[in-house]
């Protein structure tokens, strides 16, 4: 969640929401960069559910993770955008699925697919840490 104050722009949509998803019966949750990545440090350092793969466009202005298939149904995040791919791709693949995406964090090194809930607090503590970095300047 975006707090007050917080740059709100929607992030593009990422190479790999517009073409083969990384596996079949997911959805990918897109956000800006650098709210992705605190997120993924928040995910990495908590305890019990992990971080699933997630994708980096190559201009590096957005992340996306992979989460369960129908979470795009009910997600509300101001700032990211939940992507369905309606089942289009076979497997997680250590090859990223398009042309310019690559992993961030490949299948073969995360968990399974990223809690959306779970994913939902870490984004919302990631905009609260940039909202407090960006207040110190």
């Amino acid at each position: 969640m975006v707090e007050a104050g917080m740059e709100t722009t929607t992030p593009r949509t990422a190479p790999a929401a517009t073409a083969a998803a990384p596996q079949a019966g997911c959805d990918l949750v897109t956000v800006p960069a650098r709210q992705g990545l605190e997120a993924v440090d928040i995910l990495r350092r908590g305890a019990g559910d992990g971080v699933g793969p997630v994708l980096h466009d190559d201009d590096c202005d957005t992340l996306c993770f992979v989460v369960p298939a129908g979470t795009a149904d009910a997600w509300d995040v101001p700032g990211s955008v939940c992507t369905q791919t309606d089942g289009r791709g076979q497997s997680l693949v250590p090859e990223p699925p398009v042309a310019g995406a690559d992993w961030l964090l490949p299948p073969d090194e995360a968990d399974g697919a990223t809690d959306p809930a779970v994913l939902r607090r870490a984004l919302g503590e990631a905009a609260r840490i940039i909202e407090a970095a960006d207040s110190c300047r």
